[in-house]
């Protein structure tokens, strides 16, 4: 009985902790689907252009042959298709493709020896795979497995020359032979076209980086991709983090993001959590503060602060009194972002702190002051940056010594209010402005952004776009080719002696 009753107590925190709400969701639709499945059909094209076939010989009775130096001359693929499969799979499939080739011949019949090139013709070609997509120890989406079948229905050849009728009749040797080669060549051609260059692609999405010198972003997967007939989602952690103590996590209470649209290509959704943890993280940094000091001070605002503590400031000795001002604004709980479908607000806890700071001597605190704040933010995503623009909106200050003087400081609301919209905000704005990479591929992009405000999140729909084609960014990654110990010698030509055939 007590056991049962500590697992119906535990039950909650084991769901929690085995389903951690993500920070950040991406859903690719169809749609966005359709896109890839263009950019992806050139690529298998450059890669079935650069398929090997290893030589062919042999012989039957008094026929002898040896094939060599198969080159692809171009493919047609009229018929493929790219699509969903759950619940981790893309398929990929094309249909009745034709590859058109030349090969090196010798050829000896009897006392008869010939040397040329043959041109041939792959028809009906079936080629089907299917990608498994998951989430790997680094949290990075990868292609952890594919599976392949091609199959060509026929193949022919061109023949010419004096002996054109003979190598007709004894073509289906070298025919049937070739059409073996050619398609055990397709499979292994395409799965290191996506376990290894397709993969390197998906390693320039960024997982762990850094945003700048203060925090950085941790985008890992927290769990496989789900995928469905139409869309593709996946779950980041979508959490920032202070670079001083990287290992340390901030607990997840936030709602989760729930995107239910397929209209658009993609689509990217974001908790209150994930602007939480960027504040947080900042916070923890201690980079929240500013300082004015001296000339930095508005003149109209220096004039009216020592009019307000024009009492205070009268009883220091004259050494003090024209002391420059130093005014320091020091946030003082981690700001908290609320998403609601009206918009987006972030409030705000500081002090700020006023003194005289006379040279060489200690500093005089003329007054701490309390002061709430809430800004409007307004998120955008431009190319592959997700940007912030912050706007105050309410504004408030209190003493923290008594309810009179609270009543004194209200002369300095209106002041104070304007500081803050011409000299503070442009300067977070500054900083909010570079934004932080969404996590996608590199050379794909966003366009036709549109942001919608939920209760606990929102979602940006937007269309992709190819900046860089999947070529040039494997091309950019690729490993550059060491240099042998020995160097190799260029390979031998194939023998014009019947003799060796």
């Amino acid at each position: 009985m007590a056991a049962s009753s500590l697992l119906l107590l535990l039950l909650p925190w084991l769901v929690t902790a085995l389903h951690s709400p993500p920070g950040c969701k991406i859903r690719i639709t169809s749609k966005g689907l359709d896109l890839v499945k263009q950019e992806g059909l050139r690529f298998v094209e450059q890669e079935l252009e650069n398929i090997t076939v290893t030589d062919l010989h042999g012989k039957e009775g008094q026929f002898h042959y040896n094939i060599s130096q198969v080159k692809v001359l171009d493919l047609q693929l009229p018929f493929s298709d790219l699509h969903f499969q759950p619940q981790q799979h893309l398929v990929f499939n094309i249909n009745n493709a034709s590859i058109s080739l030349r090969f090196r011949r010798q050829l000896l019949y009897w006392f008869f020896y010939d040397i040329g090139s043959i041109n041939a013709s792959a028809d009906g070609v079936h080629i089907y795979t299917m990608l498994q997509l998951s989430k790997d120890e680094a949290g990075r989406l990868k292609i952890s497995n594919m599976t392949c079948n091609a199959s060509i229905a026929r193949m022919h050849a061109g023949f010419s020359g004096t002996l054109r009728k003979v190598y007709e009749f004894l073509s289906t040797f070298i025919i049937t032979g070739m059409r073996y080669l050619l398609s055990q060549q397709i499979c292994p051609a395409l799965n290191h076209a996506s376990l290894v260059l397709l993969n390197s692609v998906l390693d320039t999405v960024p997982v762990r980086n850094y945003v700048d010198e203060h925090i950085g972003i941790d985008y890992s997967l927290l769990r496989d991709p789900v995928v469905s007939t139409d869309t593709l989602d996946l779950d980041f952690k979508g959490m920032f983090f202070y670079r001083g103590k990287e290992s340390q996590e901030l607990e997840n209470h936030a709602v989760e993001p729930v995107i239910k649209e397929t209209e658009r290509m993609v689509y990217v959704a974001f908790s209150e959590y994930f602007f939480d943890s960027a504040m947080h993280s900042y916070f923890q940094a201690g980079v929240l503060a500013i300082e004015l000091e001296g000339e930095k001070v508005p003149k109209d605002l220096e004039v009216l602060l020592r009019a307000t503590f024009f009492g205070t400031i009268f009883m220091l000795s004259p050494a003090v009194v024209d002391a420059p001002l130093r005014l320091v604004l020091q946030v003082s709980a981690p700001p908290r972002c609320v998403i609601k479908p009206s918009g987006t607000s972030v409030s705000v806890s500081a002090f700020l702190n006023i003194s005289l700071v006379p040279l060489g001597q200690p500093v005089v605190q003329l007054s701490s002051m309390a002061m709430e704040t809430k800004l409007s933010a307004k998120v955008f995503l431009q190319g592959k940056a997700l940007r912030v623009l912050l706007d105050l909106r309410r504004f408030r200050i209190y003493s923290k010594q008594s309810a009179l003087e609270s009543l004194a400081l209200f002369s300095l609301q209106a002041p104070l209010k304007t500081l803050l919209q011409l000299t503070i905000m442009p300067i977070i704005n500054e900083r909010t402005k570079k934004g932080v990479q969404i996590p996608l591929p590199e050379g794909m992009d966003f366009t036709k952004e549109v942001v919608t405000n939920h209760a606990g999140f929102l979602t940006v729909g937007a269309d992709l776009h190819f900046s860089k084609g999947l070529r040039e960014v494997i091309e950019k990654y690729r490993p550059a080719p060491t240099a042998p110990a020995h160097p190799t010698p260029p390979p031998e030509e194939p023998s014009v002696d019947p003799h060796q055939l």
